[in-house]
């Protein structure tokens, strides 16, 4: 009974935050709300015994892309974007598409209800070694080099990020710098 409240408070927050990313007008709050969206899903994966599955979902998603998310955000003129106006002519597209969702939802609710919801059954505990140290070994003795290339190409776009930054705050200052004037003091 608790595996079920437990689960279905995560799915409101899960369902809660999703909506708010989506109706935000600023970015970096629905950034922000996408994070919590991350952290209950990684609540459900660890209600499936599925802790690996859990690291990963806030290193590399909540750690490492949203990150990148927000780098975009504020390399991005957010003053031009919001004078654009956006989605004018998918409105009825996105209401269809509402619609077709809610019927769908609706229909698989009621389907449920006759029957109640059923829960799968969590599975057993793994044996002594765990599930995250099984795969662990897998991927590292299998895979390692193809495991540590998303982090080398991470690594290389927050440089190139900071290297645009960079180039933008200080190009004003490079131009006024005459590096051919400028001689050694003796």
């Amino acid at each position: 009974m608790l595996a079920q409240i437990t689960f279905f408070f995560l799915a409101a927050i899960m369902l809660g935050s999703a909506i708010l990313v989506i109706t935000r007008r600023n970015a970096v709050h629905s950034a922000v709300w996408l994070i919590v969206t991350l952290f209950s899903v990684g609540g459900v994966y660890l209600m499936q015994q599925a802790e690996f599955l859990l690291a990963v979902q806030i290193i590399v998603y909540v750690g490492g892309i949203m990150v990148l998310f927000l780098f975009v955000i504020m390399l991005v003129n957010l003053d031009l974007a919001a004078k654009q106006t956006q989605f004018s002519r998918q409105w009825v597209l996105g209401l269809v598409t509402v619609l077709v969702l809610s019927a769908e939802l609706a229909w698989g609710f009621y389907h449920e209800m006759r029957s109640g919801f059923r829960l799968p059954q969590v599975a057993s505990a793994p044996e002594a070694g765990g599930n995250t140290q099984a795969i662990g070994l897998a991927l590292y003795r299998l895979a390692g080099p193809w495991v540590c290339l998303p982090g080398a190409l991470c690594c290389a776009a927050i440089i190139g990020i900071e290297l645009v930054v960079a180039t933008e705050a200080l190009g004003p200052l490079y131009e006024r710098l005459d590096v051919t004037t400028v001689e050694r003091a003796e």
